[in-house]
């Protein structure tokens, strides 16, 4: 079978999709993996076909209006800045995904590339599966990942309301650029006002570990929980400063916020180092998208523009993160304690998992970080041995699945 996947959004919306695609290959079908230049590297060394799609996500989250409303929390803002850039790339991505799905048999997006696929799909006529690292199916079991988790209280009918209104808040910010795209490159009509209806009904995966969201019961047949989907570690040697720092004293943490950003960098790295000295830790600081400053950080405080999570994560004490699918996944794969600082979207959704499972504490939101906020925090992460024996005993059980191996073959069964 020729696959095409389609990621779009950050390195963290975008491995996991990159880890299908190898587990595709090696059940014997032809990958080709549409996303960002960026990722090409990414995508090329798994062994993976690239198809480039235009656009540059890191400078949408790094402008000054997408920044002020990451520090605000504000959904709307948020969601007004995403969808003035899905209106400049949807024409794009329209115009590169006809390339890169040209001679599929099947297409596969998460939510980054989902409302491209099935307009493609209804272009060229080939099926799409859904494959998301969220929970983006109705349930009665749990609340929408972008709506507060205190929704839970209101009961089962609220939470499977709030899956519903989920995927329309997504798909209503984006319908305008849709229908232009339509419209002008694919020669089709507007989809329906409450979205695109597939092709033909097909399983839907999600790259979950059941240990960490167990499956709702309410959840039909079609719907896969299948582990998450993570690449193979590689050979990554680190630098020896870094070797020595990590070895030069008790295990630090590790504090980063992933393609995240803040208004104030600077006055983001003065409160976490106050709170690694109020704590007394060390740090490894992973600087990201968000560039936290390397200047005036102590001897204590390692700082690094990245490194792989799963080589890093397992040599620290706890991990400081802010609640993405993927990190928060590699996270609790190296089985230690999570604080998650949640900016927006899902993060709320997996701090309030985090603190459930009893892997973390009661998430930081950002826009209570503090000094104070994340140095109770970290303590409570270090020092809990519950909290400790509890991840570790997580970490374990998350290494035990093979979630590649699970959507691969869910997908190597369709009757196409």
């Amino acid at each position: 079978m020729r696959v095409t996947l389609i990621a779009l959004g950050s390195r963290g919306d975008v491995q996991p999709y990159v880890a299908l695609g190898l587990g595709l290959r090696r059940a014997g079908h032809a990958v080709r993996l549409a996303s960002h230049e960026a990722f090409r590297a990414l995508v090329t060394g798994a062994g993976l076909e690239f198809a480039p799609m235009r656009g540059d996500v890191q400078e949408v989250v790094n402008s000054p209006e997408m920044r002020a409303a990451l520090a605000g929390g504000n959904m709307l803002a948020i969601n007004r800045v995403s969808a003035r850039a899905t209106q400049q790339g949807a024409l794009l991505w329209a115009e590169d995904g006809l390339v890169a799905a040209r001679d599929a048999d099947l297409l596969v997006a998460g939510i980054g590339g989902l409302n491209v696929a099935q307009a493609l799909s209804e272009k060229l006529r080939v099926p799409l599966v859904e494959a998301h690292v969220v929970p983006f199916h109705p349930t009665r079991a749990f609340p929408g990942a972008i709506f507060p988790p205190a929704t839970a209280r209101l009961g089962g009918w609220a939470n499977r309301l709030s899956h519903v209104l989920t995927r329309q808040v997504m798909w209503q910010m984006f319908r305008s650029a849709d229908s232009r795209a339509r419209r002008e490159v694919l020669g089709l009509s507007p989809a329906p006002l409450p979205g695109p209806r597939p092709l033909r009904p097909l399983p839907t995966l999600h790259g979950i570990s059941p240990a960490v969201l167990p499956r709702p019961a309410d959840w039909d047949a079609a719907q896969h929980l299948t582990g998450y989907w993570f690449l193979p570690q590689e050979a990554w040697t680190p630098l020896p400063a870094l070797e020595a720092f990590l070895n030069a004293g008790p295990p630090p943490v590790s504090i980063g916020f992933g393609s995240m950003t803040t208004p104030d960098p600077q006055a983001t790295t003065r409160a976490v180092v106050r709170a690694l000295e109020r704590s007394g830790q060390r740090a490894v600081l992973l600087s990201g998208w968000g560039g936290l400053s390397a200047a005036d950080v102590p001897d204590s405080v390692f700082v690094t523009d990245s490194v792989p999570h799963d080589w890093l994560f397992p040599r620290v004490a706890a991990v400081v993160h802010h609640g993405g699918a993927g990190t928060t996944a590699a996270g609790l794969a190296a089985g230690v304690p999570n604080v998650v600082v949640p900016f927006f979207g899902d993060q709320p959704f997996w701090g309030d998992r985090v603190q459930r499972l009893g892997v973390g504490p009661a998430p930081v939101p950002r826009r209570a970080l503090n000094e104070r906020t994340l140095a109770d925090a970290l303590t409570r992460a270090v020092t809990d041995a519950g909290m400790k024996e509890r991840a570790a005993a997580l970490g374990a059980r998350i290494r035990t699945e093979d979630g590649v191996a699970r959507a691969a073959k869910v997908i190597s069964g369709l009757k196409l």
